[in-house]
């Protein structure tokens, strides 16, 4: 669970405005480190234990690009967090060592019959974000390979494969002036080596981290559970921080995923969040409002923000 300090409030405006919201990264980091980094990662590697199907997808194409993502991810850790992560590569001789598990990996680069798993699942189960690799072909970018437990009710069984374009096209609007298309442009010529940031936002009901469409019957019943009086305790302000970032050898693009929740019994401890946070709750089109899975218990959650903020109900 994060804390007020280290949450990421990805509200800028008063309104919802749908937006690619980007910045670039100085230096170009793919993943964080937080103090939830062992509880996640246990969770991470049970679920790819249990469901290794549904968390772990990849195509052959994707082969090159695992390996330099493998490999790109163990230095950035051993640059940036010398003190909790090691690596040494010598010729194709490769040892990763993980000091917060007190684990390692010994492993000769493109020799798959040196490591357990694929490369791209060999370097998530040490990082707590989601990894996806879009393989950028001329026509188009296509999801080769992802490790996802963390989903926000889609599925990578179901996506994986498919264009940049059709997976999003159940997001509202985004069709509308071009957007998705401006989006694919914009990811299109990202510089090799780059790396850019954007903030995602929804509400989840329980603090799961998991919500793939696959187990929807274990964790969506609990939006009909939302009332005024317990909405602080249940509902929680999920946001995904998304880094996209170009291979500078293979020229696909990076995806990694940072998934943070914090309960809204402590974001209104904020008087700043929970003032900017209402006005965006209660601005929301009706058919954002029902994507992001909100629209069953806005009242409920509408009428709490409302009684923390000192208000008499609106009608």
């Amino acid at each position: 669970m994060a804390q007020l300090k280290d949450f990421p409030f990805p509200f800028t405006n008063d309104q919802y405005a749908y937006s690619n919201n980007s910045v670039q990264l100085d230096p170009a980091k793919t993943v964080t480190i937080t103090d939830d980094y062992k509880k996640e990662i246990g969770l991470k590697r049970k679920l790819l234990h249990e469901n290794n199907e549904r968390c772990f997808r990849s195509l052959p194409i994707s082969l090159e690009s695992q390996w330099e993502v493998m490999v790109l991810i163990f230095s950035e850790l051993a640059s940036y967090s010398p003190d909790q992560f090691t690596f040494k590569k010598r010729g194709n001789d490769c040892l990763f060592q993980n000091h917060l598990l007190e684990e390692e990996e010994s492993f000769i680069f493109r020799d798959s019959s040196s490591i357990d798993f694929e490369p791209l699942d060999v370097a998530g189960r040490h990082v707590q974000e989601d990894l996806i690799i879009m393989g950028d072909r001329h026509d188009g970018l296509f999801l080769e390979a992802g490790q996802l437990c963390f989903p926000s009710n889609w599925s990578l069984t179901f996506v994986h494969g498919m264009e940049f374009k059709s997976i999003h096209t159940p997001v509202p609007g985004i069709q509308k002036d071009g957007f998705i298309n401006k989006v694919e442009r914009f990811i299109s010529k990202i510089a090799p080596g780059a790396a850019w940031e954007r903030k995602n936002w929804s509400i989840t009901v329980t603090n799961k981290l998991d919500t793939p469409l696959e187990t929807y019957s274990e964790w969506g019943k609990h939006r009909k559970e939302v009332t005024a009086e317990n909405a602080g305790e249940l509902i929680h302000l999920r946001v995904e921080v998304q880094r996209l970032l170009r291979l500078p050898m293979n020229h696909d693009v990076l995806f990694t995923i940072h998934t943070y929740l914090l309960p809204l019994e402590k974001l209104i401890q904020n008087e700043d969040w929970l003032k900017i946070f209402y006005s965006n709750i209660k601005t929301l089109p009706e058919d954002i409002a029902e994507y992001k899975g909100i629209l069953n218990y806005r009242e409920e959650l509408l009428r709490f923000l409302e009684a923390h903020l000192g208000k008499e109900r609106m009608p």
